[in-house]
């Protein structure tokens, strides 16, 4: 069953570019990412560019409006996301658990919706 690991977390909160810590929060991204791997759950991966590139659309009346910038303004942004190959839950939220951001931010756990 595949969970979408979406990561959340607040810029500026966790290590930034240009700090001694960023390079161990990578090394750690790292290591998660070839856990992962190796354990056979890892269906795909991807880091998101800064919310401040986001753009919404919306349909209204038939015609598209487009909006700079996220859906929801929140402090809290959407930076990233895993999509795991688990047994099951349990499974997947002890995986969420090691992605480093889980540290600075949280990590929501959602299955993958199966049309049959």
């Amino acid at each position: 069953m595949q969970f979408l690991c979406l990561i959340y977390g607040t810029e500026g909160k966790d290590p930034q570019p240009g700090t001694p810590e960023f390079g161990a929060y990578m090394q750690d991204y790292e290591t998660f990412s070839a856990l992962c791997a190796q354990n056979g759950v890892l269906v795909n991966a991807n880091a998101l560019e800064p919310v401040a590139t986001a753009s919404t659309v919306t349909m209204e009346n038939g015609k598209a409006e487009i909006m700079d910038g996220p859906f929801a303004e929140t402090k809290e942004q959407l930076g990233g996301y895993y999509l795991l190959e688990c047994k099951d839950l349990d499974e997947a939220l002890e995986y969420a658990a090691k992605i480093p951001t889980a540290r600075y931010g949280r990590v929501e756990v959602r299955p993958i919706m199966v049309f049959e």
